[in-house]
């Protein structure tokens, strides 16, 4: 990707034709002592990751992108910035593709975005205490806008172009940086997590639906009820107890 974008003030930006990975190379940066809010780009990403080890890679023609966030929030909390990041990147791509795009795209707990139902984006979060005392937080995009690969995982993959949605690249890259500033200034260092979890819930998948949490030694089935004040999903089993859940891959009942 070519660094056209213009980024908001006190963003900055490192494009790079090739990367093994954008999350790898933003934290290899705050580790020689870069400041925060630093994107990293890739024109085409060969090694890149999604949750539980699973490849990511990025072809040319979408977007593989990571920002850089030094201290965002106390460790407690920084995680949430998941769903800051999938809310920006939901709008983000709205802004593009006009309105009508918001009846497709939706949010699945905890970090993907879908379209007609199939996977379209994911967002990885990396954080390491620094040698120097910081606290480094890594956000990965990658976006499937012109091609996907296969992905083992609870939903099929999709891009923008293969469902007739023109999606360039640069053009959702340079929506995102600055919904992200703007959501990232709303989140408040996650104090203001209730605001960005309405907004989350507002745009997701599934909720109110029956579900099923796959966990490495188990499944659990039960209805999606809501997010709570930390991320975690929470469950009404059917015999009306709660349960919630910090990770896991969720299945849908329904075919949409």
């Amino acid at each position: 990707m070519t660094g056209t974008a213009e980024l908001p003030a006190t963003f900055r930006r490192q494009a790079h034709d090739v990367l093994p990975s954008t999350n790898a190379e933003a934290m290899a940066a705050a580790r020689r002592g870069e400041a925060g809010n630093l994107w990293i780009t890739a024109g085409e990403q060969r090694e890149g990751r999604g949750r539980r080890g699973r490849a990511w890679t990025t072809e040319r023609g979408n977007l593989a992108a990571s920002l850089l966030l030094i201290d965002p929030a106390p460790p407690a909390i920084a995680a949430t910035i998941a769903f800051v990041a999938a809310v920006a990147l939901h709008q983000a791509a709205i802004d593009v593709a006009g309105p009508a795009l918001a009846e497709r795209l939706t949010l699945k707990w905890p970090n993907d975005l879908l379209l007609d139902s199939h996977k379209v984006a994911g967002i990885l979060i990396e954080a390491e205490k620094l040698p120097q005392g910081a606290f480094a937080v890594v956000v990965g995009i990658g976006v499937n806008c012109a091609s996907h690969p296969g992905i083992d995982g609870p939903v099929p993959a999709t891009d923008f172009a293969a469902r007739g949605v023109p999606m360039d690249a640069e053009r959702l890259f340079g929506q995102l940086v600055h919904r992200m500033a703007a959501e990232i200034a709303h989140w408040e260092a996650g104090r203001n997590f209730a605001a960005v979890r309405a907004g989350w819930l507002a745009r997701s998948r599934g909720l109110g639906e029956a579900i099923r949490v796959n966990l490495p030694d188990r499944s659990v089935n039960g209805r999606f009820e809501t997010l709570d004040d930390s991320g975690r999903l929470v469950m009404l089993r059917a015999d009306g107890t709660h349960e919630t859940f910090s990770a896991g891959d969720v299945f849908f009942a329904t075919g949409r």
